[in-house]
């Protein structure tokens, strides 16, 4: 359940320049559960049942669908062990069902949406920048062959094959310019052959995939000074039409990298009473990279610590993850408290340690925390 649906910020973007814009037409931010809780237009497709996955023309865009993303995250460090965090997230939202309107330069049915995060763990600082464009005269966009998307001045480029892939952002005063390297694990299908069912609601679903560890190194600049780092990576793909259903809140989702060769995905979606929904769902990719699911009754999640924004809500940045079926028991810690993403919809994102049973370091994504405007 990777990332924002942004389907409320529609009306705002509807507003957006033919220019593309570093923020949103002006208004509060959104909480998640508000976001996702819309029906979108009854044409677009539903993700009801798995299906063949197509490369590489999966990795382009499918405006049949509401919304989409090209998610990475990362864990990067310099040669001297100074760490960093980032995230580079590029969304597609239609307004209508079907391929980008080609009757006018301007014209268009889809908005691009783009959030840039480094978190600096050495001087306790977390960066973070949003942009929107419309996907017409150029400005924002996705192709297949060769594989590119774009907003503006981001974009992730690589070959018909995906890998190697090229990370670039620069805004004010943060940029990524980083190559990401395939490794020997292969793709993961999540859920069910890639059918990642949200709730027992037909078509609240979406397709997903990730690749879980990726060889990553390039540069990171913070103001006016570039650190070569070098590190790994985590990208998920994801795209439906789906909305959470009345009585979820939001969701707790974790991306983990261990040190003995395996990577841990958990999503603890939450019912709005803060109790795990029984539609959460993981899966543990071992060593070799066969894929084990993980269902909510093997996964136990203790809260151990929070952090409070300036808006008053709380985020759990600190946990303790079990799962007795396969040894693990770990705890997952912020390296950075304040990584809060207080853009259009308002979310916690950033780096984490993990220490207990096995080591490692990872993400956490908490949402639907925010009070209501």
């Amino acid at each position: 359940m990777r990332g924002p649906l942004l389907l409320l910020l529609l009306s705002q973007l509807l507003l957006v320049s033919a220019c593309d814009r570093q923020e949103p037409a002006d208004g509060p931010a959104v909480r998640v559960d508000q976001a996702m809780g819309g029906q979108p237009d009854p044409g677009f497709a539903r993700a009801y049942a798995p299906r063949d996955f197509r490369f590489p023309q999966d990795h382009g865009a499918h405006p049949e669908y509401a919304t989409e993303w090209w998610y990475l995250t990362g864990n990067l460090h310099t040669a001297s062990g100074r760490r960093f965090g980032y995230q580079l997230t590029l969304f597609r939202l239609g307004l209508r069902p079907g391929e980008a309107v080609q009757d006018s330069d301007w014209r268009t049915n889809q908005i691009y949406m783009g959030h840039l995060a480094i978190s600096d763990i050495a001087a306790q600082r977390h960066h973070s920048a949003e942009r929107f464009a419309r996907a017409a005269a150029g400005l924002a966009g996705a192709r297949v062959a060769p594989f590119e998307v774009w907003l503006g001045p981001w974009s992730l480029r690589g070959s018909a094959n995906l890998f190697p892939l090229t990370v670039s952002a620069q805004q004010d005063d943060i940029g990524l310019s980083l190559h990401v390297q395939s490794s020997d694990k292969p793709m993961v299908l999540q859920g069910e052959r890639g059918l990642s069912r949200k709730s027992a609601t037909p078509g609240n679903a979406s397709y997903y995939y990730s690749y879980t560890r990726l060889p990553t190194n390039g540069e990171v600049r913070i103001g006016g000074t570039v650190y070569s780092v070098q590190g790994d990576s985590w990208m998920d793909r994801e795209w439906s039409s789906s909305a959470l259903d009345s009585d979820q809140a939001g969701w707790d989702w974790f991306a983990l990298q261990l040190d003995d060769g395996r990577e841990l995905m958990y999503y603890r979606l939450r019912d709005r009473q803060g109790r795990a929904h029984p539609y959460s769902r993981g899966s543990l990719v071992a060593k070799d990279g066969s894929v084990q699911a993980l269902l909510p009754d093997q996964v136990i999640l203790t809260p151990l610590h929070d952090w409070q924004a300036d808006d008053g809500a709380r985020y759990p940045v600190e946990w303790r993850l079990q799962v007795p079926d396969y040894g693990l028991d770990l705890e997952v810690q912020a390296l950075l408290d304040d990584q809060l993403m207080a853009h259009s919809v308002r979310y916690w994102e950033g780096a984490v340690d993990v220490t207990g049973s096995q080591r490692g370091q990872g993400y956490l994504e908490l949402s639907g925390y925010a009070p209501t405007p």
